[in-house]
């Protein structure tokens, strides 16, 4: 029963990434920008004149990425590079791989977005569970309506908030980048500590933005737990308090959380893009927003194609585990 389970997971992994895929390859087609003769005006530009061919250089690189054949060939032979994990090389950045300039900016984007969004995730959580059974801490109940207010203002705009107080006006934190011009990327403390400062501001922003969100899901979903049976039931056995609340009421209530957490996950990307340019932090948004300015067909397909994968195998392993999590959900695996 299980193995049918599962392959019906999978079959149904493959046929929404080949479907996602597909109109990750069409969609950036419908523009009349040509991403080659972008990249041969701009190489025109920085070199001296006559001394480039446009014509024959379009010609060679439309060879080369093979947009001189015919849209569905083309299209097949992308499905075929993308279900290899083969990314071909950029256009604009050639001859450099685009799973190269991936694999530069995805450390990036995963320390910044990941820590903050989880660390959001669990003090919205907390926050938003507790306001609900514990209703006699005044404190609490004064902290939520301010959360839900910066919940409603977007990542980019507290960036800047946070850059002007912080940052240009009190200088305790740097405006912007990944870490110091004057440091040298290396695996040791010193770099760390300096990229973990650089993180700080842009992390904020995030957790700010986005904690309100979390804590007024789980203040929804604690309000209709506590009516339930089980907790009548176990408050009537005279249960001691922090168990009803962690074992019973926490533990029933989370399971939207963490849905919404494995949507979120697979998403960093595109929540990443405002964040990482109003603070010029290195990252995937970044690279992807770059790609996006020159057309570049194919950084675009394998950033938006990473993205979907991380938002499908999310979403896979979100459905083997949520029976682990909820019981209940275990007789309707068929």
């Amino acid at each position: 029963m299980y193995l049918i389970y599962l392959t019906k997971r999978l079959v149904m992994l493959f046929l929404v990434v080949v479907t996602a895929a597909t109109l990750n390859f069409f969609i950036p087609r419908l523009s009349d920008k040509n991403p080659v003769l972008e990249k041969i005006t701009e190489m025109s530009e920085s070199s001296a004149p006559g001394s480039v061919n446009m014509q024959e250089l379009l010609v060679i690189f439309n060879e080369r990425f093979g947009l001189d054949r015919p849209l569905l060939e083309q299209y097949f032979d992308y499905l075929g590079d993308m279900l290899t994990l083969d990314l071909n090389y950029s256009i604009t950045s050639y001859p450099t791989r685009v799973a190269d300039m991936i694999l530069g900016a995805l450390p990036w984007t995963l320390g910044l977005m990941v820590t903050a969004t989880l660390v959001a995730f669990l003090l919205g959580t907390v926050l938003g569970a507790l306001t609900v059974w514990r209703k006699d801490m005044r404190l609490l109940q004064l902290l939520v309506p301010v959360v839900m207010v910066f919940s409603a203002v977007p990542f980019y705009l507290i960036g800047l908030i946070l850059i002007y107080f912080l940052a240009y006006k009190g200088g305790y934190f740097p405006i912007g980048g990944g870490y110091s011009l004057t440091s040298f990327p290396a695996w040791d403390l010193e770099f760390a500590t300096d990229v973990f400062y650089h993180s700080l501001l842009p992390g904020a922003s995030i957790v700010i933005a986005s904690i309100g969100i979390w804590a007024l899901g789980m203040r929804g979903m604690m309000v209709t737990v506590q009516g339930e049976d089980y907790m009548n039931f176990a408050e009537a056995k005279g249960l001691k308090n922090r168990r009803m609340f962690l074992r019973y009421a926490v533990r029933n209530a989370v399971l939207p959380q963490v849905t919404q957490l494995a949507l979120f996950m697979g998403q960093l990307v595109t929540g990443a893009i405002l964040v990482e340019i109003v603070f010029g932090y290195p990252g995937m948004g970044s690279l992807l927003l770059q790609a996006v300015d020159y057309l570049d067909y194919y950084t675009i397909y394998g950033i938006v194609f990473v993205l979907i994968l991380a938002v499908a195998v999310s979403m896979l392993i979100l459905d083997l585990v949520y029976p682990l999590l909820d019981p209940r959900t275990r007789s309707h695996r068929a």
